[in-house]
C-alpha cells in the first residue's frame, strides 16, 4: 500500500490534485491532504481523505504531518518572498519521514528563466537537489484561469491590458496541471525526471482576447502597454505594488517565450489532450 500527500489541499491547485488521485483510483483512505486550518478541508476528509495539519512556517507541524507516508506533492507555496525558507521546511520533513518520492510544481525552465517569479523556483529546484531525495519536477507554465478569471472585467472595458507582446503562452487549466501530477506521482518511472508542462497550443493575448470577443459576442481586444504602464494599471486595481510589478515582469518573460513550451509533456502523463483557450472562455462565461 502506497500512502499519498499533498499539501496546500485547501487551494484550488492542491484540492483538485487530492481529487485527480481519486480519479485515478488511489483509495481515498490511502490520500492524505493537509492544510493550516483542516476545518478548510472538510469537504475532502468527507470523501474519505485523510486530513492532517500542516503549515508551510513550522517544521514541526511538518514532520508531524509527513510521518508514515511514501509519496509527496508539493505545491508551491503562494507566499512570493517566502517560499524558498518554506519548502525547504517541507523538503527537511520529507526527508526525515523516508519519502520515496517527492513531486514539485515548479515553473517552466526554472533553471534558465529570467522571470522574476522563477527565482525562487529555481532554488528550490536546488534544495530539491541537495536533499539526495529522489524528485520528479512539474514546471507548471501559465494557468488559463489567470486570464478567464478576468473575464468579467475584461467585457466590461472591452479589453485585454497586458505587456506580453506578441508572445505565446503555453496555459492549461489548473485541472489538466492536478491530473499530470496525480500521474507522476502514482507512477513507477518518475524519480530524476523533469516535465515541461504547458498546453497543447499556445496563444497570444491577442488571440485571447479574440477567442473572449467570438464566445461573449462582445468587441474585446488587446492593448499591450509599456511594463511601467501596466504596472500602474494594476497597482490601480489594487494590487500591492510588488506584485503588480511581478505580473509585468511576468508579461515581458512571455513575450520572450519563458513561458510557452511545446514539449508535449501534459497532456503525454494525463492521456488526453490538454484544455482548449475555447472551451476555457466558454465555461467561464457559462
Amino acid at each position: 500500500m502506497t500512502t499519498y500527500l499533498v499539501t496546500g489541499a485547501s487551494g484550488h491547485l492542491g484540492r483538485l490534485a487530492v481529487h485527480a488521485l481519486l480519479e485515478r483510483g488511489v483509495a481515498a483512505s490511502d490520500v492524505v491532504a493537509t492544510a493550516r486550518d483542516t476545518d478548510a478541508i472538510s469537504d475532502l476528509a468527507a470523501l474519505g481523505v485523510e486530513t492532517r495539519t500542516a503549515d508551510y512556517t513550522d517544521p514541526a507541524s511538518l514532520e508531524q504531518a509527513l510521518k508514515g507516508v511514501d509519496r509527496v506533492l508539493l505545491v508551491s507555496s503562494s507566499a512570493v518572498g517566502e517560499r524558498v525558507a518554506q519548502h525547504t521546511h517541507v523538503i527537511e520533513a520529507a526527508a526525515k519521514a523516508g519519502v520515496e518520492l517527492l513531486a514539485y510544481t515548479s515553473i517552466t525552465r526554472a533553471d534558465t528563466s529570467t522571470l522574476a517569479l522563477a527565482d525562487e523556483h529555481r532554488a528550490t529546484e536546488e534544495v530539491l537537489a541537495a536533499s539526495g531525495l529522489p524528485v520528479v519536477l512539474l514546471r507548471n507554465s501559465w494557468y488559463l484561469e489567470n486570464y478567464t478569471g478576468q473575464v468579467a472585467t475584461a467585457l466590461e472595458h472591452g479589453a485585454v491590458l497586458g505587456a506580453a507582446g506578441e508572445g505565446r503562452v503555453s496555459a492549461a487549466s489548473r485541472a489538466d496541471y492536478a491530473a499530470a501530477a496525480a500521474a507522476a506521482l502514482v507512477a513507477d518511472d518518475q524519480a530524476g525526471r523533469v516535465h515541461e508542462l504547458g498546453g497543447d497550443v499556445a496563444f497570444t493575448l491577442e488571440e485571447y482576447a479574440a477567442a473572449l470577443a467570438a464566445e461573449s459576442g462582445t468587441e474585446v481586444v488587446y492593448r499591450d502597454l509599456p511594463a511601467a504602464d501596466y504596472t500602474a494599471v494594476l497597482v490601480g486595481a489594487g494590487l500591492p505594488e510588488p506584485y503588480a510589478a511581478i505580473l509585468a515582469d511576468s508579461d515581458l518573460g512571455l513575450a520572450r517565450g519563458e513561458l510557452h513550451t511545446d514539449s508535449g509533456d501534459l497532456s503525454r502523463l494525463t492521456g488526453r489532450p490538454t484544455t482548449s483557450l475555447t472551451d476555457a472562455v466558454r465555461a467561464a462565461l457559462a
